[in-house]
């Protein structure tokens, strides 16, 4: 454990190098994926997701060193996502507003910053679909997406603080629907469902960035495994708790011993062997997991996978700290196979949640 917690005290400095490196090279911009381990291209960003992730990022370092300068920092790409609190394009307020004006909120009680991440969450709410019972996704009226567990727990969150019964209705519901059209019986997950926006009634399983429609996309698993048990964290209402555990054993059951999944567990002889955004992902996720089930026995085991994922990305195959001229810190992560984006690259919410896993070990040391 000790090497572990050595591998994961580097692993916050270098970090500490390649963020301070990022933000003097590249003043307020926001990166979504490296090219060549590269951040600044002209590359596509499909849709506006990953801007929290930054800021995210820089409030972890000033929980983990105090220094002044990286709060500082870290307020300063806060408030620069501030205005997206309106932003009903997107299906990610809470990607944008919990890690950012969330952090920052828990860390003063400022009831003003707090006001920003209700209006988030409000805004989101306003997704929902009542034919049908989901908030959609970016891409039409009629899609669902798993990614959008991600981002509920924003609503719970304004519901809470509100005390608006609709509010919970809708990222209750949204979370019902989902576990029931998307999650399969095995603890699988779709990346998207299709509705008939007419009658609301369910159609068809999809995917944007998995192999097939009826495969099992990596990341898509992990976000549904960590929004489930932030659901279940909100609700205590036990099928969410079953959800992340069914997603949680089908991700061990079907990721090499190292724990870091290929893009796509069910596409034959992949191109790439890892996708290691999806492994941190799944990391943090499980170790939140281990504090939510009620098993001895099975929250060791959560906490003991997600510290062999952590071991395994804190090595030299997965952290960019031996590999000179790359500006990222997490190396092999996929944004879009299928429209060749961010592919065998840093991406920044990978670099998020490996840090937010990392900061997790260390903490609990």
């Amino acid at each position: 454990m000790s090497q572990l917690l050595d591998k994961c005290q580097q692993t916050m400095d270098f970090a500490a190098v390649q963020l301070e490196r990022l933000i003097t090279t590249y003043p307020d911009y926001f990166p979504m994926y490296t090219v060549n381990g590269k951040w600044k291209h002209e590359g596509e960003a499909w849709t506006n997701w990953c801007e929290g992730f930054l800021g995210g990022q820089l409030w972890l370092l000033y929980e983990h060193t105090q220094d002044a300068e990286w709060r500082e920092k870290a307020e300063h790409y806060s408030r620069l996502v501030e205005h997206r609190k309106t932003d009903r394009n997107v299906h990610d307020l809470g990607f944008l507003f919990w890690s950012t004006w969330k952090r920052w909120y828990d860390l003063t009680g400022d009831p003003a910053i707090n006001e920003v991440v209700v209006e988030a969450g409000q805004t989101l709410a306003l997704r929902f679909k009542e034919k049908g019972q989901y908030l959609r996704s970016f891409v039409a009226d009629e899609s669902l997406f798993i990614d959008i567990m991600m981002n509920v727990g924003i609503i719970f969150y304004a519901a809470q603080q509100t005390g608006d019964e609709n509010l919970w209705r809708v990222a209750n519901q949204h979370c019902l629907t989902t576990r029931r059209v998307l999650v399969r019986g095995d603890g699988s997950t779709s990346h998207e469902g299709i509705f008939d926006v007419n009658t609301g009634e369910f159609l068809r399983q999809s995917t944007h960035q998995g192999w097939r429609d009826d495969s099992s996309w990596a990341r898509g698993l992990a976000w549904a495994l960590y929004g489930f048990g932030t659901a279940y964290a909100f609700t205590h209402d036990v099928r969410y708790l079953e959800t992340a555990v069914a997603c949680a054993n089908f991700y061990i059951e079907h990721t090499p011993e190292h724990g870091v999944p290929r893009n796509d567990w069910d596409e034959p002889d992949p191109a790439l062997p890892y996708e290691s955004s999806a492994a941190a992902i799944a990391a943090s996720g499980l170790w939140n997991l281990s504090k939510l089930v009620g098993s001895p026995a099975l929250a060791y085991s959560y906490k003991a996978y997600a510290q062999r994922i952590v071991d395994t990305l804190t090595g030299p195959e997965f952290l960019a700290n031996e590999t000179p001229g790359w500006e990222g810190i997490l190396k092999h992560g996929m944004y879009h196979q299928r429209k060749d984006l961010g592919v065998d690259e840093s991406v920044m919410w990978g670099e998020y949640f490996f840090l937010e896993a990392v900061s997790k070990v260390l903490n609990d040391a």
